[in-house]
């Protein structure tokens, strides 16, 4: 059968998170780096069909990037939100191992995303030249960062949006674990991925591209403002949305245990990419 049940897919997912919390530090390097690339093509991508044509069309393209890292096994700390807790709450890491893997995950996905926007940001202003798509740039930029204009509120605001996405970006982590088909996996991962992007709500991840990229491009926003009013509250309120709404309310409603050996293995359905 190609679909797995809820139980399978929680089991799944602590075992992928234990993986997780394992990984040599190159190893979360690599592929940390790898995610952010990949996740910063797919929002120009989205972002250049929106100036096109209609908003809507970014939500149902931006998942093409997810599909790529989910399928390639890459590390997204949005979705470690949720996988390392799980197996922390199983037993299965350490707390010292689940911040090991978030560190190094958060510094890779930066390192991946400011890398690819600077070749991105001079490619758009030297080649394609394209007004319309550095203007978007530049509004979302400045838009991510206007929560200081509230002050605490604004900074609830952004914590709040932010738990709401990683709900949703989580869940598009782990829905792949309930099909044993490539594309049973990419389109029950479309479904929580359209949902979050066409709402607008703040991704760590996305963020880490997007910001500094209307930066290079000419937002009026500052090194501190990135910092301090989008990406330290972002940041924050994802690794609660995905670890608690997703790690701990999937765990206490459907894990089961399993013995060491079993979670040693891979998870079943998922192959070598288990590791997402």
């Amino acid at each position: 059968m190609s679909y797995l049940k809820p139980d399978v897919v929680v089991e799944n997912m602590i075992k992928s998170g234990g993986i997780k919390s394992r990984l040599p530090v190159k190893d979360i390097m690599i592929r940390g780096m790898l995610c952010g690339a990949l996740l910063a093509y797919a929002t120009s991508f989205a972002f250049l069909a929106e100036i096109q044509t209609r908003p809507i069309v970014g939500a149902i393209l931006f998942p093409v990037g997810f599909a790529l890292i989910i399928l390639l096994g890459m590390e997204m700390l949005t979705g470690n939100f949720a996988l390392v807790p799980s197996a922390y709450l199983d037993g299965k890491c350490s707390f010292a191992m689940l911040l090991r893997s978030w560190t190094l995950v958060f510094i890779a996905n930066l390192l991946g995303s400011v890398i690819y926007g600077a070749m991105f940001a001079a490619v758009l202003k030297t080649h394609f030249n394209n007004p319309a798509l550095i203007q978007k740039f530049i509004a979302v930029a400045e838009a991510k960062t206007s929560y200081w204009h509230m002050g605490l509120t604004g900074l609830l605001v952004a914590f709040v949006s932010a738990m709401l996405c990683n709900w949703m970006v989580t869940l598009g982590t782990i829905i792949p674990y309930s099909s044993t088909t490539t594309t049973g996996k990419i389109v029950a991962l479309w479904l929580p991925i359209i949902t979050f992007f066409g709402l607008g709500y703040e991704h760590s991840v996305v963020n880490m591209f997007v910001i500094p990229t209307g930066m290079m491009l000419g937002a009026n926003v500052s090194f501190s403002q990135w910092w301090l009013w989008n990406q330290i509250p972002v940041t924050l309120g994802n690794m609660v949305g995905g670890a608690i709404f997703t790690a701990t309310a999937l765990y206490y409603t459907h894990a089961r245990k399993v013995n060491k050996e079993e979670a040693e293995a891979e998870p079943a359905g998922y192959g070598r990419t288990a590791e997402n």
